[in-house]
Parts: C-alpha cells; structure tokens; sequence
C-alpha cells in the first residue's frame, strides 16, 4: 500500500496541470507501462499492466496511438453540455474546430483551427475502418460548400458511430452519424493518429 501512495504522488508530481482528466504512463525496467486516467485511480485495486517485453515496436506504437485516441475523447467529454460560441476554445464555450484542435493540443498534437484546415490533415479512411480518435468532417448549409463541421468519433461498434461535436443549437453533445441529418452533410472520415 505504501508502495502504491509513493507511486501516486511520484506519478502526480511529473503530471500536467492542463486538464483534471491527465495521463499516467510509467514504464519500468521490467518493460511494462502502466496507464489509467487520473480520475479513474482505486487506491484498494492494483494498476492494470500490460506485458510489452515480446510486442514489436510496430504493435508497441498502434497500442500506444489507441492510448492517446481514448485520452483525447476522454479529454474532449469534459466539455459535454458546454454552449457554442464561435471562435472559442473554453469552457466559457466552444466551437467544433475548437473542441477538437483543444483536445489534440492537450496531448501535444497540433491541428489547424478551422475545420475546412483540419480535413487535409492525417489519412482518408472509409466509415467501416473509422474507430475512437478519428475526425468526421461534415458540409453543412454553407454558401461556399467547404467543409465545415468536424466531430471526433468516441464509439465506433459494428458500423454504429457516434462523435462528438459542438453543435450552434446544442452546445458540445454526442450525435450518431446514423441520424439522417449527420448522414446526409457527411463528407469523409480521417485519422491523424
């Protein structure tokens, strides 16, 4: 237990402050990492770790990058119910482009700001192939027919996709690509990760 407690403040000492939703990564000589979500920690349960000593390097960084997607939509949930406000990037309110380039930035990924921007970045990928992390971009009633509407996917099971967005009526909610507005203004899928 006391190993645990040392650990912990450790682990907290060497954290960022940017987000209440932060990483621990540790990895030991003996070639494990240990990662969980600072708000998820049980003191009473012991730390998930996960064997690397016989993963490529190549399995090492898809595990690593499938670490980071679920950490950047876990970092993007906490603005859930925030309002939209053009231009912005806070809880004080936010705009599509703006949740996702925050989300990203917080683990220091850095996208352009407008989503029109956003979708040349990273790789083209086909809705069956999208999975937690990846962008949605979207042509709403616009005059220019540029794209303009990003969402990040945070559920991605058996063809259901659902992303969240910041949206002008709502605020920053979670939407199913299957409603037929969503589906209608979809445009393409891609992966920065």
């Amino acid at each position: 237990m006391k190993y645990r407690i040392v650990l912990l403040l450790i682990v907290l000492s060497f954290s960022s402050c940017s987000s209440s939703k932060g990483i621990i990564v540790k990895k030991s000589a003996s070639n494990k990492v240990i990662s969980r979500p600072l708000a998820s920690i049980d003191h009473d349960e012991p730390a998930t770790a996960i064997d690397l000593s016989s993963t490529s390097n190549e399995t090492l960084d898809s595990k690593n990058e499938a670490f980071k997607a679920l950490h950047i939509v876990d970092y993007a949930q906490q603005f859930n119910g925030v309002k939209y406000k053009f231009g912005g990037t806070t809880q004080a309110g936010i705009d599509c482009s703006g949740l996702v380039f925050e989300s990203f930035r917080a683990f220091d990924i850095i996208l352009p700001r407008s989503s029109r921007d956003m979708a040349k970045q990273g790789e083209k990928i086909t809705l069956e192939n999208a999975q937690v992390g990846d962008l949605l971009f979207f042509k709403t009633m616009n005059r220019r027919n540029d794209i303009s509407h990003v969402g990040l996917v945070v559920a991605a099971e058996n063809g259901d996709i659902k992303f969240i967005h910041s949206t002008t009526q709502a605020g920053v909610i979670v939407s199913d690509l299957s409603e037929k507005y969503w589906d209608n203004a979809f445009v393409e899928a891609r992966r920065i990760l």
